[in-house]
């Protein structure tokens, strides 16, 4: 029996009245944090929660199909929602030919960088439960040096051990900062992570702390995100009674959220000098390339 779903394109896709109405919150949503696109499904469903559509799984789906058709039609940018289940990719590097390849060799020049964490107090890491915050997370990081990792599930052992690593090669002190959902599987996957890379990072003689900085009961309750009762299948320890999803929190709150973690960890003066000689450096560059 043939899929009638809809595969590929859809340019001729003619949305009905409800759909009509759900997308034009979506697209105001879009607007509204264009800074901090791409967002992923499940931040855009908590803002229209606010008023637009239920709290419900069956909503949600509803509104995952009205996006992605209004993806397949071109109404919604491909690069305006993350998935949470986009495949990372990397291509072998390959040039058309030589002018190319010093093309290329002329554009790293431009984005030549030095160590931004070099010198500061601790060397962080942003990690994150969820791989659809990740793009965002990175655009905040990326000013003070900072990698992003995306640590969903229980069994990650490689990226654990990875960190540890990362760990024994600084100079300085990780401090891991840490997004995840307020839940059974939230709190325990965070003590899974910060045991398992602390212990691998102490028998290498290296220094690794973890710290929670998104979702707490405070940020909860401080912002008014929707909860919901713990899953009855779940038996798992839990401090709180009622769960929320960290991506319950608007992409402008959680970027002051992140920022504010940072600086707090941040010499100023330190990082003036980092980009000071970066930019000096840059331009050495520029012009050894142009000689």
């Amino acid at each position: 029996m043939p899929n009638k779903r809809p595969r590929g394109p859809q340019p001729h896709w003619r949305p009905k009245r409800e759909t009509l109405r759900v997308l034009a919150a979506v697209d105001t949503v879009l607007d509204r944090y264009r800074e901090h696109l791409p967002v992923s499904l499940r931040q855009l469903w908590y803002v229209l929660v606010d008023g637009v559509m239920a709290k419900t799984e069956r909503d949600y789906k509803r509104m995952c199909e009205y996006v992605g058709m209004a993806r397949r039609s071109g109404r919604i940018p491909w690069d305006a929602i993350r998935d949470d289940t986009q495949i990372a990719v990397e291509a072998p590097l390959s040039f058309d030919g030589p002018a190319d390849f010093f093309a290329a060799v002329a554009a790293a020049g431009d984005d030549y960088r030095v160590d931004r964490q070099a010198g500061q107090p601790v060397r962080l890491e942003l990690w994150c439960e969820t791989a659809g915050m990740v793009p965002q997370l990175v655009r905040i990081g990326e000013e003070f040096g900072i990698a992003c990792f995306s640590g969903g599930g229980f069994d990650g052992l490689a990226g654990k051990h990875d960190a540890a690593v990362r760990a024994v090669d600084g100079s300085q002190k990780t401090l891991v900062l840490h997004l995840g959902d307020y839940d059974p599987s939230g709190e325990h996957l965070f003590s899974s992570l910060a045991e398992d890379v602390v212990a691998f990072a102490e028998s290498a003689g290296a220094e690794v702390d973890f710290r929670r900085i998104a979702l707490t009961p405070e940020q909860i309750a401080a912002y008014h995100l929707p909860t919901a009762p713990p899953k009855v299948t779940d038996r798992r320890s839990f401090s709180g009674t009622a769960t929320t999803q960290a991506e319950a929190l608007p992409p402008d709150i959680l970027a002051a959220v992140v920022r504010e973690a940072i600086e707090a960890h941040r010499d100023p003066a330190v990082h003036l000098q980092a980009l000071a000689r970066e930019e000096a450096e840059r331009e050495a560059i520029r012009r050894r390339l142009a000689s």
